[in-house]
């Protein structure tokens, strides 16, 4: 059965200039797509990805990555809107490369679909009430 997941992966600083996703793809036959990536040589490294391939390849990927120190994340609990800021202004709509966003026709309010956002923090920008927010 085959999955595709966007997940964060946060790297210590000891495996910042390790070839760490590569294994992925040589060891356990996954593939990815680097979404947004965040890395020094003096600090805790930072990569949003999305991997597929066979879910018993993706389990042990993930041990591998959890084993060498790195920290996982899902990303859908990252990307959040704050309900109480959101005025339902529709500025995140035009923005949103992926149409995370979308009107409602009867209602007039902006739907979010974590499950579309790639983390491109666009909407972030374009939020007057600053309604959208990152957490990684």
């Amino acid at each position: 059965m085959a999955v595709s997941k966007r997940i964060v992966l946060h790297f210590p600083k000891r495996l910042v200039d390790r070839p760490i996703v590569y294994r992925l793809v040589k060891d356990y036959n996954l593939e990815f797509n680097i979404l947004k990536a965040f890395f020094t040589q003096e600090a805790e490294g930072l990569m949003v990805i999305e991997i597929s391939g066979e879910q018993n390849n993706y389990d042990k990927g993930i041990r591998y990555l959890t084993e060498s120190g790195v920290r996982i994340q899902s990303l859908s609990q990252d990307v959040t809107r704050n309900e109480q800021r959101c005025t339902h202004c529709g500025a995140c709509i035009t923005i949103c490369p992926t149409d995370a966003f979308e009107l409602d026709p009867l209602t007039k309010r902006v739907n979010f679909d974590n499950e579309r956002c790639v983390a491109c923090e666009q909407c972030i920008k374009a939020c007057p009430p600053r309604a959208m927010e990152l957490h990684f």
